[in-house]
């Protein structure tokens, strides 16, 4: 799993990480949304799940932690 922060320095991001608990993942700052551009996402929150071949599929909004686990296991699991 991997944070992208869009619009911000890192910086900018590290004390809401803190704040948020989120601190035990990787997290990168995308000050020019490029990879935000590159999977279609044009708000926060979004998820962007990338299979084993490499096909992506993209969410816009909150999945919750149960939402987000159940997803993830789902593509575990294939």
């Amino acid at each position: 799993m991997i944070g992208v922060a869009g619009r911000d320095e890192a910086a900018t991001f590290q004390e809401w990480i803190t704040s948020r608990e989120v601190d035990g993942f990787e997290h990168i700052a995308d000050p020019n949304i490029a990879v935000w551009r590159e999977f279609g996402i044009t708000s926060q929150p979004a998820f962007v799940f990338i299979n084993d071949d490499g096909t992506s599929e993209s969410r816009i909004g909150a999945m919750g932690l149960e939402g987000l686990t159940s997803r993830i296991n789902e593509l575990i699991a294939a």
